[in-house]
């Protein structure tokens, strides 16, 4: 059992000088709901007096109030989710397959039925059950396909055609939020309304993030950071947890009558409004855990043609053998390609107000848990070289020969 107190805290900054009532003792579901986010989004809710109930095919990772409510299965349940959407005030549906890693190499049907057909499933349960309503986690890939984006706004940055996206995920995120917008002011079966809208951000992050961070960690202690990709002046962005967490209970909030519904029907960019160079954002993981950031730089082009042979060559063997690219195309848009985004949006409708965040506590925290570069040992120094050897020989074989 997690004290109050313990629990006050770890709902963090999300919920301090929030002025809402509209979750005051009603029953709110989020899906995807055992994830990182969606712990810390029930946290907040329950403390300031909703009754929540997490819904994941997975159990949480992080602990929470015995107050909260889990239930477990899967989103393309479509029973399950009307059950459990019958009765709430207020859905924040954020579950989703596919973002990053191995998951991106799943199969299109299978990233389809959880992304959009799971998200359908939602929108029929909130219709049927007068759910008045629902607040979806979109994503800014269904607006990034590689081209540079500086500072854009809703308004002047509309979703890429389907066609033009690299993979899966960002082209059923693409849809779902189609969908959910286009459910807004949809009457439900007992002569209701439902009102949407969605949220963009770009990655999380905050102690205890399973995503991002544990691949840089990773990939550290195995020796893999030997370079940087593309200019060191490209500029993207991130979002730290309690401003994630806050600005959808904004937005939820902003769907009542008694804010006019101001959110209901519109799309909002949510990041920490200060865009960095990813390679500098970690830098103080690298640092602080002990290893030297990478003196390195390659061409983004080099990478990219290198990056996409391993994508062939994945779907190529794949029937026979599973290959995993250290990289995927759409993964290194996201680290070299220049996009952030203008937040006035949503701090005009919702009165969003991101907080000033690093990621000092991150680094003490992967300290504590004993990731702190070690001494280093030949074999790792081989690894190293024969890694090295071989990307060299990747490269090479892409110059032209002279003649």
């Amino acid at each position: 059992m997690v004290s109050e107190k313990i629990h006050l805290s770890r709902a963090g900054d999300a919920i301090r000088s929030l002025d809402v009532s509209s979750f005051e003792n009603v029953d709110v579901l989020i899906t995807g709901g055992a994830g990182f986010f969606g712990v810390h989004l029930g946290r907040a809710l329950h403390l300031i007096g909703a009754h929540v109930t997490l819904f994941d095919i997975n159990l949480p990772i992080e602990d929470f109030s015995p107050e909260i409510k889990l239930v477990k299965g899967d989103i393309r349940n479509k029973q399950l989710v009307d059950e459990l959407c019958r009765g709430k005030s207020c859905v924040f549906h954020m579950a989703s397959y596919g973002m990053s890693g191995p998951e991106m190499l799943k199969p299109t049907d299978f990233i389809e039925s959880i992304n959009v057909g799971g998200t359908d499933n939602v929108i029929e349960a909130c219709c049927r059950h007068n759910v008045p309503r629902l607040v979806y986690t979109s994503s800014i890939a269904v607006v990034f396909g590689g081209k540079p984006i500086e500072g854009a706004t809703e308004e002047t940055c509309p979703v890429l055609p389907l066609e033009e996206f690299t993979d899966d995920y960002s082209r059923t995120k693409c849809i779902a939020e189609k969908n959910v917008l286009a459910a807004n002011g949809r009457k439900t079966e007992g002569g209701h309304v439902l009102h949407t809208c969605a949220l963009r951000p770009p990655g999380l992050y905050g102690v205890g993030e399973r995503r991002h961070f544990p691949r840089a960690v990773s990939a550290m202690e195995a020796g893999q950071l030997l370079f940087t990709i593309g200019g060191l002046e490209a500029l993207v962005e991130f979002v730290h947890v309690d401003n994630i967490v806050n600005a959808h209970i904004l937005a939820g909030d902003a769907l009542t009558q008694q804010k006019k519904q101001r959110s209901a029907g519109e799309v909002y960019f949510i990041t920490d409004g200060d865009p960095v160079n990813n390679w500098e954002f970690f830098r103080p993981l690298i640092e602080g855990l002990g290893y030297t950031f990478p003196r390195i730089n390659l061409p983004f082009v080099l990478v990219f043609l290198i990056v996409l042979v391993l994508e062939w060559v994945h779907f190529l063997i794949k029937p026979v053998y599973h290959f995993q690219p250290f990289l995927t195309r759409t993964e290194l848009y996201q680290i070299s390609v220049a996009h952030y985004f203008n937040i006035d949006k949503a701090c005009n409708h919702l009165g969003y107000k991101p907080m000033k965040r690093d990621i000092k506590d991150i680094v003490q925290y992967y300290v504590r848990h004993g990731h702190r570069r070690k001494e280093s040992k030949l074999w790792r120094f081989m690894v190293n070289v024969l890694i090295g050897a071989a990307f060299a020989c990747i490269i090479m074989s892409f110059l032209p020969i002279a003649i």
